[in-house]
């Protein structure tokens, strides 16, 4: 019998199809998409974009293990750590840290990718390549569409990826940064179809996906482990990059097709992006699981950037200095200055001349026009080179300054490396070169280093967890915190490398006293390998006191024990004894009943400790 789901699943796809058959018989546009997409695309189809979804997910499928296991790639290899841990930097860009993470970013490439490859093309856009392809003349590599749509597209994409992972600020990791750089190279080129395909199609893609894999979905409110809130996994910093690298591309295409967008639109995209895709989000890490979000600083940055980047656009080629302050500026040449109508004369005019060696009077004119502009370009260079800058000029070289600074700062901290990886307690794993331990109240050695103190403590950060670390790999990484693992109970940590991978499971078992903190272990357990416990916390007091005694619980050696303790004697212990059994110590009884231990004495019974529990994610 056919399931509902199925059914549900079906019903959507044919609504989906049949509102696209409806809308197109309706919207009769005067030169058909077919014929549009052709005009740009081989085939009209966009076949770099292709490629380069097809090589990430081929990196998530058998670089990172996703074919092994498509829910827990290997992460800890594939991130940004150190420039002296080259594979990390080659493979962050095109790697994921999860099936939920790798579909973001591709809806994200499938939307904003066939814009950028429209923007700029396969076919070339001067008269005789276009005439040459159409023609299937040979030209140079460069201008043959199919070269530009499988090959240069292709290595402009992996060269942009390899450029967000050298300059990416801490170990990230993700294809957003070229997501966003190809948003940022076609917003500049189509402001309002980009913002609407970011805004709107995107989230459509992602929901159709999510419909047509669970029609129904049921979802159980429980509490949740607790975690960092979302925008402070957010990489903001490569994020932003990859969009200014955008920025940059679209710029230099632009001027070189002599080419401008409307300027409220161009400035009105970059502003809603900028808000939508959180680049206002500029955070900072507080002590003790505290996290600093100064999104009041964020909204004015992410205001101030997208008038940057409209002027860098469509802002005109004016002087930047009006020529009554340009006379004040020491070294300046006035008579650079001179605007036929809007625009400066800063450099020589293309006009168009005939190549045959024609002597006409007219043709003198006009290289004595070249050489006047050409003297006067000269001029402002040799001594008024700040003042003559055009407002445009001034414009993009604040784009281009912000992406200076966006690279440069991850410069220092990506030379950095892990000093010492070694274990510090005898209880740790070792694979190959990774080192997984649990650890509590340790120096952060992703941020220690850095020689940034928490902002809100006069100590520096410190974590408590699952730690991995690799000397050779310059890895130090909080796999799992400590808080994480309470409310989970069990987790797995995945180490590995291009090709292979390994699992080191952790578990964590606690006795609660009444009334007081929570005695427990932690073991791990390699694959393969044997149980191992990695810590044990400090015994607990039960508050409820029985016939002149108390009560506490404690560890030893993996075993959790009842300590009995009442004045002027020693004490007492016993392990807690197995489900429905009981045990005796210092003149008490204790009985375990389900995940409740009793004691009992003189007639009298009080619950002492109950066992953790767990939410199971």
């Amino acid at each position: 019998m056919v399931s509902v789901a199925a059914l549900l699943t079906v019903l959507v796809a044919a609504t989906l199809l049949g509102s696209v058959a409806v809308v197109r018989r309706l919207h009769r546009p005067a030169r058909r998409w077919r014929d549009r997409l052709r005009s740009r695309f081989v085939l009209g189809v966009p076949w770099g974009s292709l490629l380069v979804i097809a090589v990430v997910l081929a990196v998530y499928l058998f670089v990172q293990g996703g074919i092994t296991d498509f829910d827990d790639p290997v992460t800890i290899p594939f991130r940004t750590w150190s420039y002296f841990y080259p594979l990390g930097m080659i493979t962050a860009s095109f790697s994921h840290a999860g099936p939920s993470h790798l579909l973001g970013n591709l809806a994200g490439t499938i939307v904003v990718a066939p814009l950028a490859e429209y923007a700029w093309g396969h076919y070339p856009t001067d008269g005789n390549a276009a005439a040459d392809a159409a023609a299937g003349r040979a030209g140079s590599l460069y201008r043959n569409p199919r070269v530009r749509a499988f090959v240069c597209f292709p290595l402009a994409v992996i060269a942009v990826g390899l450029a967000t992972s050298l300059f990416a600020l801490g170990p990230v990791i993700g294809f957003s940064g070229v997501v966003f750089a190809f948003a940022g190279f076609a917003i500049v080129h189509y402001p309002i179809v980009t913002i609407v395909a970011t805004l709107g199609i995107q989230g459509a893609i992602l929901r159709l996906y999510s419909a047509l894999q669970n029609p129904i979905y049921v979802y159980t409110a429980q509490p949740s482990p607790p975690s960092a809130p979302s925008w402070a996994g957010i990489a903001i910093q490569g994020h932003a990059l990859g969009l200014f690298v955008g920025f940059v591309l679209g710029i230099v295409l632009l001027e070189r097709r002599g080419r401008r967008p409307d300027p409220l639109r161009l400035w009105l995209a970059v502003l809603l992006f900028g808000f939508a895709k959180g680049l206002w989000a500029i955070y900072w890490f507080g002590g003790e699981n505290t996290y600093l979000l100064y999104q009041g600083p964020g909204v004015v940055v992410v205001a101030v950037l997208a008038l940057v980047v409209t002027l860098a656009v469509t802002a005109s080629e004016r002087p930047a200095v009006p020529r009554r302050l340009a006379k004040a500026v020491p070294g300046s040449a006035p008579d650079a200055f001179e605007t036929d109508g809007d625009r400066a004369i800063d450099r020589p005019l293309e006009l168009a001349r005939a190549d045959d060696g024609d002597d006409r009077p007219g043709n003198d004119r006009l290289e004595r026009v070249r050489e006047l502009a050409g003297g006067t370009r000269d001029r402002a260079a040799d001594g008024g080179s700040l003042a003559a800058l055009s407002r445009k000029q001034v414009a993009v070289l604040a784009v281009i300054g912000v992406l200076a600074l966006l690279a440069g700062v991850a410069v220092p901290a990506n030379f950095l490396v892990v000093e010492d990886a070694s274990a510090t307690t005898e209880t740790a794993v070792q694979i190959e070169d990774y080192t997984v331990e649990y650890v509590e109240g340790v120096p952060n050695g992703l941020v220690s280093g850095v020689g940034i103190e928490a902002i809100e403590s006069d100590e520096g950060l410190e974590s408590s967890g699952v730690i991995v670390a690799s000397e050779r790999r310059q890895v130090w990484l909080e796999a799992v915190s400590a808080q994480r693992l309470s409310a989970t109970g069990e987790e797995t940590v995945y180490v590995g490398g291009a090709g292979w991978r390994e699992a080191v499971h952790v578990e964590r078992a606690g006795w609660e006293p009444v009334g007081n903190d929570t005695v427990y272990q932690v073991w791990l357990r390699p694959d393969g390998g044997e149980r191992r416990l990695a810590h044990e916390s400090n015994e607990s007091r039960a508050e409820a006191r029985i016939a002149g005694r108390n009560v506490t619980v404690g560890s030893d050696g993996g075993e959790f024990v009842l300590s009995v303790t009442a004045d002027g004697t020693e004490p007492a212990t016993t392990a807690i004894p197995a489900a429905n059994e009981t045990a005796t110590a210092g003149g008490l009884t204790f009985e375990r009943e389900n995940e409740t231990i009793y004691a009992a004495a003189d007639g009298t019974r009080v619950a002492i400790a109950s066992e953790e529990t767990y939410n199971g994610y």
